[in-house]
C-alpha cells in the first residue's frame, strides 16, 4: 500500500502528516507493508527543507522531518500510488483535474475524511500563522494518523 499526502507547498501540513503517519506505521502491525510520501499542488518550495516551524513541531513531538525535500505533485502520481489524500477541497480539486484520461490506479480523497474524522475536513494551511496553529494541524494530523492505521489494519484484516 503506497500512500500520497498532497498540500499546497508540500512544506507545512504534507510534510508533517507524512512524518507522523510514518511513525504511526512502523509503531504499528503494518510496519513494512505501508509507504508513505509527500507532495504540493504548487512548485514554489521544490527541493527545499518543511518549514522550520513545521520541523520543529513534528521534533516538538518525537517526529523528524528535517530530511523531507518539497516536490511537486505529478499526474504519474496516480500510477504509483494506491490512494492521494489531500489536506483540504482546493488541493483535492487541483489533484483531480490532473487525473489522467481513462483512469488510474489511485484513489483520491480528503486526508481527514478518508482518516474517518468527523467536522471540517479540511486542514487548515498553518504557513501564515504562528506557534499555536501549527499545534493545531499537528493535533489534526496525528488523530488522521490513529485513524489512517486502524483503518488499514481493519482492512488488511479483512484481506487476510
Amino acid at each position: 500500500m503506497r500512500l500520497l499526502v498532497v498540500c499546497l507547498g508540500n512544506i507545512c501540513r504534507s510534510p508533517m502528516a507524512e512524518g507522523v503517519l510514518r511513525a504511526r506505521i512502523e509503531a504499528s502491525l503494518l510496519a513494512g507493508q505501508v509507504e508513505v510520501d509527500s507532495a504540493g499542488t504548487g512548485d514554489w518550495h521544490v527541493g527545499q527543507p518543511p518549514d522550520r516551524r513545521a520541523i520543529a513541531k513534528a521534533r516538538e513531538h518525537g517526529v523528524d522531518i528535517g530530511t523531507l525535500r518539497a516536490r511537486q505533485f505529478d499526474p504519474g502520481d496516480y500510477h504509483d500510488f494506491d490512494w492521494l489524500l489531500c489536506a483540504d477541497r482546493a488541493n483535492l480539486r487541483d489533484v483531480r483535474r490532473l487525473a489522467p484520461p481513462g483512469g488510474a490506479r489511485a484513489g483520491s480523497g480528503l486526508l481527514l475524511e478518508w482518516a474517518g474524522l468527523a467536522g471540517d475536513a479540511d486542514i487548515p494551511d498553518p504557513y501564515t500563522g504562528g506557534e499555536a496553529q501549527f499545534e493545531h494541524v499537528y493535533r489534526l494530523l496525528d488523530a488522521a494518523a490513529t485513524g489512517i492505521v486502524a483503518r488499514l489494519q481493519r482492512d488488511y484484516r479483512h484481506q487476510g
